[in-house]
């Protein structure tokens, strides 16, 4: 199976999207900050992704035995079926509280706008 070689990763304050689930408390928004959906640039939330970066494939397996890819001080295992980064390190740290991963696929050439 081929996996995409290359995400965007956009971390958003996942606050702000959980606060507008009916009932969401603090525990709420904090209970799953690695967690991710495919993101559109419009659909990441008020405020936006406060940092983002592209990814690619290291050719490497994490630890959670989904492929690893890493770039721009990210290091991210993600399940190329269901788009779900399973497991991310932020500048050698894990995910702060309070906010959570995005992710796109990104096109061959996308680079070329960068």
């Amino acid at each position: 199976m081929s996996h995409p070689q290359s995400y965007e990763i956009l971390l958003v304050p996942s606050i702000a999207e959980d606060a507008t689930a009916e009932g969401a408390t603090v525990d709420d928004a904090e209970r799953d900050t690695a967690e991710s959906d495919a993101a559109e640039p419009d659909d990441v939330g008020p405020g936006g992704a406060v940092r983002s970066a592209v990814v690619s494939a290291t050719g490497e397996t994490g630890a959670s035995g989904y492929p690893r890819y890493s770039g721009e001080g990210i290091v991210a295992d993600i399940d190329p079926e269901t788009h779900t980064v399973e497991a991310l390190l932020v500048d050698g740290a894990e995910l702060s509280f309070g906010l959570s991963a995005r992710i796109r696929e990104r096109e061959a050439g996308a680079d070329a706008d960068r």
